[in-house]
């Protein structure tokens, strides 16, 4: 995620500590809203409402499935008789420099990326567009520094089509959706597009290896809200792969890559293997039942145990990238990692960029500038890097096994309002949610600790 300035910082943790220091009855109200949020994560966002967890809290199977009614199938050839859809999530990212400023708007306007207090929602926007216009120019520096713009989007479609080459090779006619979360294509362009073409079973297929709240979690609210609305959508048989860091395939393909780049080295039996992983704040994992550092640290033993079937036994050690803010984020720190490891001597060390399965500007500019540069700079004198998935042949392949095994549990998608959304269409909650926000907000901006802040900022 890009780094936010030190004031949009400030700004997003005062809220949260205003709010926190409010009332005792705005503290009811909102201890029963984060109760109401937290089952909602976790029963809609984790599992789904017809899935049972397993005793260590994660879906079984990583796939999940909506409604009351399941369309089954007795064999593989019975999905020819269906118009199968795939639909594939990611971020987005800017075509252009000029896209830049947008693409951060849509990006900090998702609650599931900053998660306001229920009172100060109404901030949402507006605080999206101040932090956008703030990040922006930054934001072009690291943009134009690897060509100006992403490459996100090209190589999304690209897996799109490998993926869809791979499914007919099986015997499988499929058409492949591409739906973005904050730029173009959106998500939102994409059902429309399998709706137009009347797809009758459809499954979908979030690029993120890991769940998390803040990306295949925000993704899926998105399908959530889209369906709920639409009569031809909300029958629509619908099967989503909610992570897929323990497949065979993907586990064989990562692990490939990483004993071809260790090859590169002189002595790769001295290679540190630094796994990065994008970050999310602790309270995401804490309070809101994200399982995403647990689905993280299985991933990197997974990857490492096959490493070791293989004969190679290199230290590792893995960190997360990407924080912002002063929250407290998932530790330790990919660029404090590093120092330390100059410290203790390390001369040779391996990134892999784990999170992400295609290169974008946290792999092509945070680590391949940043962090490459930090590291030589910390004693580090030998440095590589895997490159990400994109269209490597075995990973597509193991794609295309988990659509195919994920098609016959589709249903329906049938998700209920939560309490937020039903008390966002009372008009009495939602004056009274406007009134003492509107306080709250101009106790804020208007306190010694935020016009200090701003000082500081501009001064």
């Amino acid at each position: 995620m890009l780094k936010l300035g030190c004031l949009i910082d400030r700004l997003g943790s005062y809220i949260v500590s205003v709010s926190c220091q409010s009332s005792e009855g705005l503290n009811n109200v909102n201890r029963v809203s984060s109760q109401a949020l937290a089952y909602t994560v976790r029963e809609s966002y984790l599992c789904g409402p017809v899935q049972r967890r397993n005793p260590a809290g994660i879906c079984a199977a990583g796939v999940a499935t909506y409604g009351e009614n399941a369309v089954e199938y007795e064999s593989h050839a019975q999905a020819a008789e269906d118009k199968v859809g795939v639909l594939l999530l990611n971020l987005g990212g800017p075509d252009t420099l000029h896209d830049v400023q947008p693409f951060l708007f849509n990006l900090f306007a998702d609650p599931d990326i900053i998660r306001l207090p229920r009172l100060f929602r109404f901030l949402q926007w507006p605080l999206a567009k101040l932090i956008s216009v703030v990040r922006a120019p930054k934001s072009k520096e690291g943009y134009a520094a690897i060509g100006g713009g992403s490459p996100l989007r090209k190589i999304t479609d690209e897996q799109a089509q490998a993926l869809k080459t791979a499914l007919e090779a099986k015997n499988l006619p499929v058409n492949v959706y591409v739906g973005m979360r904050y730029w173009y294509p959106f998500t939102e362009e994409a059902v429309q597009q399998i709706k137009r073409d009347r797809i009758t079973r459809l499954v979908v297929l979030p690029l993120y290896p890991q769940f998390s709240i803040s990306t295949t979690g925000s993704s899926i609210r998105v399908l959530q809200n889209i369906f709920r609305e639409d009569a031809y959508l909300s029958r629509l048989p619908v099967s989503i792969i909610r992570s897929w860091y323990q497949r065979e395939g993907y586990i064989n393909s990562m692990a490939d890559l990483i004993q071809k780049e260790l090859g590169k080295f002189q002595k790769p039996e001295e290679v540190m293997i630094f796994f990065s992983a994008h970050g999310v704040p602790v309270s995401y994992v804490e309070k809101a039942g994200d399982p995403y550092r647990d689905q993280m640290e299985e991933c990197i033993y997974l990857i490492m145990q096959r490493l070791k079937d293989r004969g190679i036994n290199n230290d590792h050690t893995l960190a997360y990238q990407s924080r912002v803010g002063p929250v407290k984020w998932l530790k330790p720190y990919t660029d404090e990692v590093l120092v330390e490891l100059g410290q203790k001597g390390v001369k040779s060390l391996l990134a892999i960029p784990v999170s992400f399965v295609s290169e974008h500007i946290e792999t092509l500019e945070e680590i391949d500038m940043e962090y490459k540069e930090l590291a030589l700079e910390s004693g580090i004198e030998n440095w590589g890097r895997v490159p990400a998935l994109n269209c490597t042949p075995s990973f597509i392949t193991d794609l295309a096994d988990a659509v195919i095994e994920a098609l016959p549990s589709a249903l329906a998608m049938s998700a209920p309002k939560n309490i937020s959304q039903e008390d966002d269409h009372n008009p009495v909650r939602y004056a009274i949610k406007m009134f003492f926000g509107s306080i709250l907000a101009f106790v804020l901006f208007f306190s010694p600790r935020m016009i200090n802040a701003f000082r500081n900022q501009l001064f």
